[in-house]
Order: C-alpha cells, then sequence, then structure tokens
C-alpha cells in the first residue's frame, strides 16, 4: 500500500493519529480503528527540541507493522534533523514519511524527499500555524502530500486554530490531482466540513477518535470522512 497517496481508493481519507491510542494495547486499539473505518494509522514523532515533546521512535513503527502488516502507516517527522531517522523509519517499515519545512533550508527540500521517495515511500511537507504559507509553496512539486497543522505540535487534544483554514485554501489551488493535502490537529466532526471544504483530503484525528468508546469510533470516522 505504499502509494495510497497517489492513488487512493476513496476521498477523503481519515488518518487517526495513534498518539491518542492506549499504548498498553497499540496494535489492538490502532487496529481496530483501521476495521472501524479509517484508511491509514498517522504517527507522531516528536524529538523534545523541534516540539517540546517525546514520543514514539522507529521501534513502534516496527511493533506496528509486525501486528498490522497490511495496514498504511503514514509517520510525520516533528523533529529537527528528519534526515537522521530517514533509513530507520523505512526499514521499521513507514510507507510514508512526512517532514517539517520550517528545520531545512530551501535547498535542502527536494534532496530530502527525493531520498524518501527513492526508498519507495511517499514523501509530505508539513507547516506549521505561525509559518507564512510562501514558505512551503515554492516546494510543492516535491512532494506527494503537504500537511497543514491546525494546532501547534506537540500534544494531543489542542484547540483547533481555524486562521489556518485560507492557509489550506492556498495550498490547495498549488496542488496536483495526484497530490494530498492532510490536516492534523483538534480535528473534529464539528469542523471536519470546514476542513474538507478548505480542500483537505486526508483528515487526522487523535482524541476524537480515541478519546471514544470502541463502539462509538466507527460512527465517528464515518461522520469525519462526510
Amino acid at each position: 500500500m505504499p502509494k495510497l497517496f497517489k492513488r487512493p481508493k476513496r476521498l477523503p481519507l481519515i488518518a487517526p493519529s495513534i498518539l491518542s491510542a492506549d499504548f498498553a494495547k497499540m496494535g489492538e486499539d490502532a487496529g481496530g480503528t483501521l476495521t472501524a473505518g479509517a484508511d491509514l494509522l498517522h504517527l507522531d514523532v516528536m524529538d523534545g527540541h523541534f516540539v517540546p515533546n517525546l514520543t514514539m521512535g522507529p521501534d513502534l513503527c516496527r511493533c506496528l507493522r509486525r501486528a498490522l502488516p497490511d495496514a498504511f502507516l503514514d509517520v510525520h517527522l516533528m523533529v529537527t534533523d528528519p534526515a537522521k531517522f530517514v533509513d530507520a523509519f523505512f526499514d521499521a517499515g513507514a510507507d510514508h514519511l512526512t517532514f517539517h519545512v520550517e528545520v531545512l533550508p530551501p535547498e535542502g527540500i527536494a534532496p530530502l524527499a527525493e531520498r524518501i521517495r527513492t526508498l519507495g515511500m511517499t514523501a509530505g511537507l508539513a507547516i506549521n500555524p505561525p509559518t507564512p504559507v510562501e514558505r512551503i509553496l515554492p516546494h510543492l512539486g516535491a512532494v506527494d502530500l503537504a500537511l497543514v497543522m491546525s494546532v501547534n505540535p506537540g500534544f494531543s487534544g489542542q484547540s483547533f486554530i481555524e486562521s489556518v483554514l485560507d492557509k489550506t485554501r492556498a495550498i490547495a489551488d498549488e496542488l496536483q490531482p495526484d497530490q494530498r493535502l492532510q490536516m492534523d490537529g483538534g480535528i473534529k466532526p464539528s469542523n471536519a466540513p470546514a476542513v474538507r471544504e478548505a480542500g483537505c483530503d486526508v483528515l487526522v484525528a487523535a482524541s476524537a477518535i480515541y478519546g471514544l468508546p470502541v463502539a462509538k469510533r466507527a460512527a465517528a470516522i464515518a461522520e469525519l470522512r462526510g
């Protein structure tokens, strides 16, 4: 499934962020959301430097790949030096890697994306809420996916920043049909229609899915998809 973002079977795609899953039973909790209708799993990797939190690494990705061999694993590198982790996450079974526009000089973005794609993964480029949209627009042609953060990254459960939808619309206007536009942060059924209207076709949700009882997650995923 490494080309899910290039050839999706349906849109929008719903990507539960396992940051809010139960780490004591990760395989069961993450796999259950796929059974409930989600399309892929989103892994938020934080280094405690680029963002003020430490989370999962390649070993968790490897364990998820072992437990869920058919799952699409979408790794979001919120780290200062993403190049250092490309090979490790590829070896761990990642299908996609997204890195941040804020951590590289402009001339370093396309080569890193090409390195990711050469390994057979798809590549994404993320932008944080305070960063002007002009920082990402020149580099969209180098990646398969653009990720707009709708919270300041670091922790699950934050409130959605509605002003990022203007940035999202500007990016959507520049993308090709086989490129995806993802949003991550504070997405829930009440704001998902605005997110989809702004052009996003991959919606990441954490507490809006994993914060619910298991029996209610399928309905939440369906509502997020619209």
